[in-house]
């Protein structure tokens, strides 16, 4: 039996497996399905992480590096090709991994607690539904940048993305800079879905257009993209009639959302959070089910990878505690999304739990400046986070004094956006 199985070799797993081990549990295994461990983070070529954790900017490669190798330092041993079935707790409370490779064949590994660290997938045109027919040159964004920075393939020429994601700003880019002529970047909300800086780098410096408040109405070609047509959509994000352009081109690439990945958080048992489409976890990144945790995109989809091992160091310290028997299971607090905020995570917190404060990661509903975000205890306003503008592309970190929640003992923590006090 191991004392911690890690559901996935990306940046949370990895980072989840080093803290644990760093925490005193030396009985780890890691499972990963891909060729390599890194996750996500192989095909992201470009520089701009690390800055938060490492202090200095690296690629993707570089910064699942630096993780991968702590993991060989600590010596954390890894199954590689190897894909999770499911997840099932027995009475006695051991948990049981099924998980099938081709070296070992089907395989039932014990384990006394389990991380969750499976990450998320992307939107597909089938997700979306966009009229017209089926044909070969409509591509994810993550698909397309796998081809070119991994395998070496060109995906067109002629490109028009859907979608302001930072996937999407990024392979604008990247498609530009190997040649191809990216025709536009179509929007259908009235802002961004990605980083500020990605705009800038992404779109601006190579003067493409993004169009807000757009979306693709119809996909012509039948056996080859030859064109689209962008629609200009209302406040209730209905196309308007008369304001169709058609755009022809050989490449549609899809950067429209993220979905963590839950089949089998969901085949566990693991309550869900519907706001977050992720595992509800507690502040050391607990679920429902006690010994099973859960970080990183597979909880919500994060924007900064540094974020993602944050979090993730938090469920390897709270998966160590439990094997150890130290983590403390009575909840103090419940977080609640008020007026602005889409969603809050952890949903949960239990106070002696905490080394010196809790971290709580949001996302507003809308773009809003000459605001603040208020949280409440009743009607105690206990804390606040400022900021010149916030976005829904960008995750409001927002810090708590562990000392702060001592004085109230239990509760509700509401946050609400508001405007700023004159």
């Amino acid at each position: 039996m191991y004392d911690i199985i890690v559901i996935g070799g990306g940046p949370a797993g990895l980072a989840a497996a080093v803290e644990a081990k760093k925490e005193g549990v030396d009985n780890i295994l890691i499972l990963e399905r891909d060729r390599e461990l890194g996750g996500i983070l192989n095909q992201c070529i470009h520089n701009g992480f690390g800055l938060h954790t490492f202090k200095e900017q690296l690629t993707g490669p570089e910064y699942a590096g630096r993780y991968i190798d702590m993991a060989m330092d600590l010596k954390i041993p890894y199954k590689l090709n190897t894909m999770v079935l499911d997840l099932e707790r027995k009475d006695d409370d051991t948990k049981i991994v099924h998980a099938i490779n081709e070296e070992d064949g089907y395989m039932a590994l014990e384990a006394k607690a389990v991380i969750l660290t499976m990450g998320c997938r992307e939107r597909t045109a089938g997700a979306i539904g966009i009229p017209g027919f089926r044909p070969a040159g409509v591509f994810t964004a993550g698909t397309a940048q796998r081809f070119i920075n991994m395998e070496g393939y060109m995906t067109g020429k002629e490109v028009v993305i859907l979608g302001s994601g930072d996937i999407g700003l990024i392979m604008a880019r990247r498609m530009t800079l190997e040649g191809a002529h990216v025709k536009c970047v179509a929007e259908i909300m009235p802002y961004s879905n990605g980083l500020t800086r990605n705009i800038v780098q992404c779109l601006n410096d190579f003067d493409i257009p993004l169009k807000l408040s757009h979306t693709i109405t119809f996909i012509h070609g039948k056996d080859r993209v030859e064109a689209v047509d962008i629609t200009q959509v209302d406040e209730h994000l209905k196309p308007i009639p008369g304001t169709t352009e058609t755009v022809p081109c050989d490449t549609l690439l899809l950067s429209v959302g993220l979905i963590p990945e839950n089949e089998i958080s969901r085949g566990a048992g693991v309550e869900i959070d519907r706001r977050t489409q992720g595992p509800s976890i507690s502040e050391l990144c607990e679920t429902n089910l006690p010994g099973v945790f859960a970080a990183g995109n597979v909880v919500h989809v994060h924007d900064l990878v540094d974020f993602v091992s944050q979090e993730a160091a938090l469920a390897g310290k709270g998966a160590a505690r439990y094997v150890k028997g130290h983590l403390e299971e009575d909840i103090n607090f419940t977080t609640v999304n008020g007026d602005g905020i889409g969603n809050v995570v952890p949903e949960k917190i239990t106070v002696a739990n905490l080394d010196d404060s809790v971290n709580c990661y949001m996302r507003v509903r809308a773009v809003s400046t000459d605001t603040v975000i208020n949280c409440y205890i009743g009607d105690e306003k206990i804390a606040t986070k400022k900021a010149q503008k916030f976005v829904p592309a960008e995750m409001v970190n927002f810090k708590i004094k562990k000392s702060v929640l001592e004085k109230y003992g239990d509760g509700e923590l509401k946050f609400v956006v508001e405007p700023k006090e004159a």
